[in-house]
């Protein structure tokens, strides 16, 4: 099980307000608790920040806002010792517009690494090249006055693109993996990696027939030519000859794709990803026919060999427990845990966090700033973890850099911890159960059944097999049962087990993980 670290909001060690290496570090004896196989840390590269760290100055070190590189092997040591894997976010998209490569870029058009970035000549009337638009609002087309030309930026301006067409550009990033590898990181999490590669002829983009305005403007037209192109796939086998100069390591990919296209990422003859990140069930509207469809569709489309994995929650999207309430989120928890796959699990879903309404004078996310009024900020699911009761939630002596949820003194770590029904307790026994479970770790996945509100899949290994049975509904629900003298191991209501007869009754908002005879 991977867990997430949104490390500005996890943990805060100096009382500047945000979280912070040493801080992560003094909390990796709860994760080990808890069960964490693996942590991913979101960016802690040295950064202006104009994207808290998504805009990196350089690749081969780390923010004083989090610590030092000497915090840094501190932290892999700690892990590792508590048997804990770490991995890193890698963005190899993009730089900061301030890393020593683009300030050399953009001094010149004779300089040797003004092609290590996407320059272009500008169109008629001196408009942008193509209608390329940012993933944060506006054209991807910066005019930059001096050069008399345009740099292209997926994201923010201060994020321009590297161009991974160029073999040094690829050479020198290749190197930074090599760099986090030798200091002993597990794996990366590959940023934005659809985006790495854009069209060499870079052709408009095709308008989207369904887009409405209202929504997201990004998506007023589909990323046909700016991502997604063949090429990428050379770029994904190199990185994974890169990784397997260092044994049990581990590429994981963020690729906001169709099943389709996800699954390709796995490549041919395991040169691909390890694991293409599989965010749909963040996507699907949560009912159980098209979680049903979903799972099958997926399982379906996985090349031989390859392994499936889970996303139900990020730094990116809306918390699980505003998406579909406080009741279902301990439903959504039995999900995630009990597919058959790598589950990925976000910090503070372990407790239910929601969402944290944000003033508008305390927003901190430059999507919001550049694209207000249409709800497309991420500061509301990045607020600090709530580790107690007393002040900054545990999490900070100082003034927290995004404000504190209502209701951390009821909702935080060390008052769930002592609560054997709590969301917190109910994560850590599914993760129990799922190590202890080969049929759950490992096993193979079958459907069962499913209706308008519930859900019934089966695990299996060897001869033991495990089903799941979910009630996606706020009512009581009972179906026949073919399996009598069926076992309950565990109730998302933490409350019963036993046998169940020739009917299985299901509370409303109840999830059962059951052994077969």
């Amino acid at each position: 099980m991977i867990y997430q670290i949104y490390p500005r909001s996890f943990m805060d060690s100096n009382a500047d307000g945000t979280g912070d290496l040493p801080g992560i570090n003094s909390r990796l004896e709860y994760l080990e608790w808890l069960g964490v196989d693996a942590i991913w840390i979101s960016p802690i590269y040295p950064s202006p920040m104009a994207d808290f760290g998504y805009d990196v100055s350089n690749y081969t070190d780390i923010d004083p806002l989090f610590g030092t590189l000497s915090d840094f092997d501190s932290l892999v040591q700690t892990a590792h010792a508590h048997d804990m894997r770490v991995i890193l976010d890698y963005v190899p998209n993009h730089s900061s517009d301030q890393h020593p490569w683009f300030v050399a870029s953009r001094a010149g058009r004779d300089d040797a690494r003004r092609d290590w970035y996407l320059w272009h000549e500008p169109g008629a009337d001196g408009a942008p090249p193509n209608n390329w638009l940012s993933s944060f609002g506006g054209s991807a087309w910066e005019w930059d006055p001096a050069s008399a030309q345009y740099y292209y930026h997926a994201y923010l301006k201060q994020q321009p693109d590297l161009n991974w067409r160029n073999p040094e550009v690829q050479a020198a990033m290749y190197d930074v993996l090599r760099f986090w590898f030798n200091r002993g990181v597990d794996g990366f999490r590959i940023d934005a990696l659809r985006q790495v590669i854009k069209d060499a002829e870079f052709r408009d983009n095709p308008p989207d027939p369904n887009w409405n305005p209202g929504r997201d403007p990004y998506r007023r037209l589909l990323p046909l030519h700016s991502a997604d192109q063949p090429e990428l796939m050379d770029i994904v086998h190199r990185f994974r000859e890169v990784a397997e100069e260092y044994p049990e390591r581990v590429l994981i990919g963020e690729l906001w794709l169709t099943i389709e296209r996800l699954v390709a990422y796995y490549g041919r003859e395991g040169r691909g990803l390890h694991l293409p990140f599989n965010f749909h069930l963040i996507l699907t509207p949560w009912q159980a026919p098209a979680i049903s469809a979903l799972i099958d569709t997926y399982e379906a489309a996985l090349p031989p060999k390859a392994w499936p994995n889970w996303v139900l929650g990020n730094h990116d999207r809306s918390r699980v427990a505003t998406r579909v309430g406080a009741a279902q989120a301990r439903v959504a928890a039995m999900l995630l845990l009990t597919l058959r796959g790598t589950p990925t699990l976000y910090n503070g879903d372990e407790i239910g966090m929601h969402d944290v309404p944000i003033p508008a004078h305390l927003v901190q996310d430059p999507f919001e700033k550049n694209v207000p009024g249409i709800g497309v900020g991420r500061d509301p699911e990045r607020t600090p973890m709530q580790w107690t009761a007393g002040p900054g939630a545990g999490f900070t002596a100082g003034m927290p850099w995004l404000p504190l949820a209502d209701d951390y003194r009821e909702v935080n770590v060390e008052r769930q911890r002592g609560d054997p029904k709590s969301m917190l307790t109910l994560h850590r026994r599914l993760i129990e159960l799922r190590r202890r479970t080969a049929a759950l770790s490992v096993g193979g996945y079958a459907p069962v059944y499913n209706d308008d509100d519930l859900l019934v899949y089966e695990r299996q290994a060897d001869d033991m097999r495990v089903r799941v049975a979910l009630n996606l509904s706020h009512a009581a629900r009972t179906i026949p049962w073919s399996e009598p003298k069926s076992t309950v191991m565990l109730s998302t209501h933490l409350d019963r087990d036993g046998e169940v007869g020739e009917q299985l009754d299901l509370r409303a908002d109840e999830g059962l993980v059951l052994t077969m005879p």
